[in-house]
């Protein structure tokens, strides 16, 4: 009997055990979600500090031929920037149809996910840049008469800014 009341003490002794400076802390909500840490570097080389991320999401709706055909684009925009003049852009959309009079053939032959554009920039200096880029959209969004961006959905201007060439 002596040795398990002895056992016992022990093991709420060990129980109710803490460190005298925990006394006055009490746990906090806001420790639990908010990190007080300055970003790393993600897999050693990769700055969070330089990189951008930006979403959007259109509707729209067309009528043409008796047919309508209504359509969804979410758009996810990101940026990295390596250097003051080496950075890349990519744009991924996806785009579906939540209503269209059209057959299923048309409407899937839109839906789907796209590279709106994929982008390279370098700028050696002020008045000299290199760009490689690469573009898939569905024919819908795309001109006959050439360039294709009108400033609308797929706007090329939203990285291009002084946070991406260092000024």
């Amino acid at each position: 009997m002596k040795k398990a009341l002895m056992i016992l003490l022990l093991c709420s002794g060990f129980a109710f055990g803490q460190f005298r400076d925990q006394l006055d802390r009490q746990p906090s909500v806001h420790d639990g979600m908010i990190k007080t840490e300055t970003p790393s570097m993600v897999l050693g080389f990769l700055n969070p500090n330089n990189f951008q991320m930006h979403h959007s999401y259109s509707l729209s709706y067309s009528t043409f031929g008796g047919n309508g055909l209504a359509m969804g684009v979410y758009t996810n925009s990101m940026a990295y920037k390596f250097s003051d003049k080496l950075n890349v852009q990519l744009d991924a959309s996806l785009v579906h149809t939540p209503y269209s009079s059209f057959n299923k053939q048309v409407t899937d032959q839109i839906n789907g996910i796209y590279i709106s554009r994929a982008q390279l920039n370098y700028r050696p200096s002020e008045n000299f840049l290199i760009n490689v880029s690469y573009s898939n959209n569905p024919m819908l969004y795309t001109s006959p008469y050439g360039y294709w961006n009108n400033g609308g959905m797929f706007d090329r201007s939203l990285f291009e800014n002084n946070w991406l060439y260092g000024r």
